[in-house]
């Protein structure tokens, strides 16, 4: 082989970066009664078309997130609401031992003194509503933590579908013309 050959081969190809993907592709021929104007468009109509594929891109990417987005700040919310109903019910608790501190532990606050209960019955129903408050704080908090792997649950389900989608798309399930095409972009 002469260098003269392995040159002019040389010059029918030319090494295009696209977004990173570096490949060979043969060099376009340029009409030699064109003049410099219209390469220059093309270069424009070429950037054009660079922008708004990115752009179409971007707003892809921009609406998958959007979806995640919307649910991990509907975890975050109930996330808080749940630590917030946490620190209520612990406040209850600690307002129902302090009343029952200052009444000596004889009867729960807010019930009406009983007729005929002695102090021991008395003392026993303190107890129940004591317990029965613990719970109920105890429900909410096991449904709360309910809604929180439900929600988590849905958002492993769309990653899953998001990236079985990917993986579906991609170009190697096409036909192999099809295939050819798109590892050959002009």
């Amino acid at each position: 082989m002469d260098l003269a050959t392995a040159g002019g081969s040389d010059d029918e190809w030319e090494l295009c970066n696209d977004d990173g993907f570096i490949y060979k592709r043969k060099k376009r021929r340029l009409d030699p009664s064109s003049t410099a104007r219209p390469s220059a468009d093309s270069g424009d109509e070429e950037e054009k078309f660079r922008r708004d594929r990115r752009k179409r891109t971007l707003l892809k990417i921009r609406e998958r997130y959007q979806k995640e987005l919307f649910l991990w700040e509907h975890l975050s919310n109930t996330c808080r609401a749940m630590q917030d109903s946490a620190e209520q019910i612990q406040r209850e608790r600690e307002d129902v031992g302090v009343e029952e501190e200052r009444d000596g532990g004889g009867r729960s606050a807010g019930m009406p003194p009983e007729e005929g209960l002695s102090g021991g019955e008395t003392g026993l129903q303190a107890l129940i509503d004591s317990m029965l408050l613990k719970v109920e704080a105890q429900e909410a908090i096991i449904q709360d933590a309910s809604n929180l792997c439900d929600i988590a649950e849905s958002l492993c389900r769309v990653h899953e579908d998001e990236f079985r989608q990917y993986l579906i798309d991609l170009p190697i399930w096409a036909s192999p013309q099809d295939l050819m095409a798109a590892l050959s972009d002009d």
